[in-house]
């Protein structure tokens, strides 16, 4: 017979732990020194911040990650992808070096500067450590906005930063040099003799890059490293060391017990990594003095992105949609600026063969309650529902038979995909190719930004030249509304750009 109390253990006998050696010890709280601009986020942030700092900080970093990100998938130029992350840099995430004629080194702002890329940062990599997809692309990503600020960190606070980090490159000797001279001169590109530079050796595997362009020289595992490529080799660093930091938080995730309050913020933040989606502000969509109307919503279905334009095709064609059809072109069209009365006009006009009387008993209610103008719960405050973002649309369960909401970039099989492009005006063999290997890899937002900017590429053009908007006026766009305010005012000539997103 087993005794009931075979597992328990003796109070007396039971091992005290060192403090030092918990898990989870109990964490002190200070205010970190930031004395370099760059940062290998090896250490934790202990301070205490506001739940929205919290939330707000991720968000801003999350923007920058994802046009690094959506750069890369439009295989933008390293100078390219500078010009167009430069200013988003500046608005969402500042970071000024100690040399900055605008700031000093003991400034209240440089620190709170350091401070949020710290812990947004820090708060990311806790939402992007849940999957290897997460973990991959966020390590390429944060490598990215590492080495554009590398690159334009001032030369002397450069050196100092890498001199703290106490990387473990071992110096080539004089004597092995001039004994392997002929050889990494042969091996080093654009290189004329081995004692015009200084040699570091480090494990191959900590210098892929240089290692896949073959322009080091390799001997017995080891990379002999010319001073001049000291980028490739902190990049390497860097990006080494956050793949094991994501893979040991990864680990503790199931361990980690987050504040209610904190766990619905990560989960948004891991679902939106690729979009960048923010919470919808009213003006996200609305242009001031564009002609509005039931009457004039065929003229502007032009300005509408490929799911908006595939629904009002369907309603042309069929003289109907089915609910969430509705509801979602409702919602589309109220964010646009349509009033409630000239949006219930134009499905009264839209939805031929039916009395007054059926249209009323069947359909108007819907659209008032989409308004906020009747129901309780999120119509209380009259604002009825927001219009669907790219990201809503996406998670939305998948249009069955006869249904035509959703993303057509998603939803649509390739063929049909195709077809309704080219019925649209998309006639560009490379554009459709990049379309097909964009679905293929899932980047649907990516796929409808490439088209808009092959639709718009002459307008983007004219007004990036003449300065009218800048590169903030043209991020990748993550909703519906978004798409139709920038192609509107985009055909109208870059007047009045769209206010920048909060």
């Amino acid at each position: 017979m087993i005794r009931q109390d075979f597992h328990r253990i003796d109070p007396k006998r039971r091992t005290t732990l060192d403090h030092k050696k918990k898990q989870f010890a109990t964490p002190i709280f200070k205010q970190q020194d930031y004395p370099f601009r760059l940062n290998f986020y090896g250490v934790p942030p202990t301070a205490e911040i506001t739940l929205e700092e919290f939330e707000q900080w991720a968000i801003d970093r999350l923007k920058i990650l994802a046009e690094i990100e959506a750069c890369s998938y439009r295989n933008k130029t390293p100078p390219e992808t500078e010009e167009h992350i430069k200013p988003l840099l500046q608005k969402f995430l500042p970071l000024s070096s100690n040399t900055s004629s605008s700031i000093g080194p003991s400034d209240a702002r440089l620190k709170k500067e350091r401070q949020k890329d710290h812990y947004s940062h820090f708060i990311l990599r806790l939402a992007f450590s849940g999957t290897e997809d997460l973990r991959r692309r966020f390590a390429r990503a944060e490598t990215m906005l590492f080495r554009f600020r590398f690159q334009h960190d001032d030369s002397r606070e450069r050196r100092a930063f890498i001199e703290s980090l106490n990387l473990d490159w071992e110096p080539v000797s004089d004597e092995e040099r001039r004994a392997l001279s002929e050889k990494l001169v042969q091996a080093t590109p654009g290189l004329r003799r081995a004692d015009e530079e200084t040699w570091y050796k480090v494990n191959w595997e900590r210098v892929p890059e240089l290692v896949e362009k073959r322009s080091i020289f390799l001997s017995k595992g080891k990379a002999y490293v010319p001073g001049r490529e000291q980028l490739s080799m902190v990049i390497a660093e860097f990006t080494a060391r956050l793949e094991r930091a994501l893979e040991l938080t990864s680990r503790a995730l199931p361990r980690l017990d987050e504040d209610d309050r904190l766990t619905p913020i990560l989960n948004h933040l891991s679902k939106n990594f690729g979009s960048a989606e923010s919470v919808y502000s009213e003006s996200e969509g609305f242009v001031d003095g564009a002609p509005i109307t039931a009457g004039s919503i065929d003229h502007l279905s032009q300005h509408f992105p490929l799911c908006m334009r595939s629904l009002h095709l369907s309603l042309r064609k069929n003289n109907h949609l089915k609910h969430f059809g509705r509801l979602q072109y409702t919602l589309f069209l109220k964010g646009i600026g349509l009033s409630l009365e000239e949006c219930i006009l134009f499905w009264r006009q839209s939805f031929k063969g039916l009395t007054d009387d059926e249209f009323n008993s069947r359909y108007k209610y819907n659209v008032r309650h989409a308004y906020g103008d009747v129901g309780g719960d999120v119509n209380r405050r009259g604002r009825g529902y927001p219009p669907y973002s790219c990201q809503k649309i996406l998670g939305d369960t998948n249009p069955s038979a006869g249904q035509t909401h959703g993303c057509p970039y998603r939803h649509f099989s390739v063929d049909n995909l195709t077809n309704l492009l080219q019925a649209t005006g998309v006639n560009d063999k490379e554009v459709l190719r990049g379309v097909r290997e964009d679905v293929g890899k899932a980047r649907y937002h990516i796929a409808c930004n490439r088209v808009f900017e092959w639709a718009h590429k002459s307008e983007i053009k004219k007004v990036k030249d003449d300065g009218t908007w800048n590169q903030t006026d043209l991020d990748t766009i993550v909703h519906p509304n978004t798409y139709f305010k920038r192609s509107y005012l985009l055909k109208q000539l870059g007047r009045n750009p769209p206010p920048q997103n909060a």
